[in-house]
């Protein structure tokens, strides 16, 4: 599953830090991470889909958010036998009995 998460993180980290540098026009001297060309690339692609440019990255950040949620969904239902003991596990904690009982008024030794 680790290599899933892997192949899943890998665009997203590269489209994201291309988009967040080249919006925000740090090329460091490189002119693929030039504001001009994030604008070129949104422009011909908003042309191709025929939507607005400045619409296409909520676009992505929607579709990225609906993938993770979906990989989530698969690993926690890989998940599912280890998740609800940690559920029942949870629910007789015995320190929550511990704090109910320090609640009705016993002292502890160390007061």
């Amino acid at each position: 599953m680790r290599y899933v998460f892997a192949v899943w993180a890998a665009p997203l980290v590269l489209f994201w830090g291309w988009y967040f540098l080249s919006i925000n026009d740090l090329n460091f001297g490189y002119p693929i991470l030039s504001r001009g060309l994030n604008l070129a690339i949104f422009d011909l692609y908003g042309e191709i889909l025929g939507v607005d440019p400045l619409k296409i990255p909520w676009m992505i950040a929607k579709a990225c958010i609906f993938d993770t949620f979906i990989l989530l969904g698969i690993w926690a239902f890989r998940r599912r036998k280890l998740i609800a003991e940690k559920v029942r596990g949870w629910q007789s904690n015995p320190r929550t009995e511990m704090r109910r009982a320090s609640a009705t008024g016993r002292v502890h030794p160390a007061e």
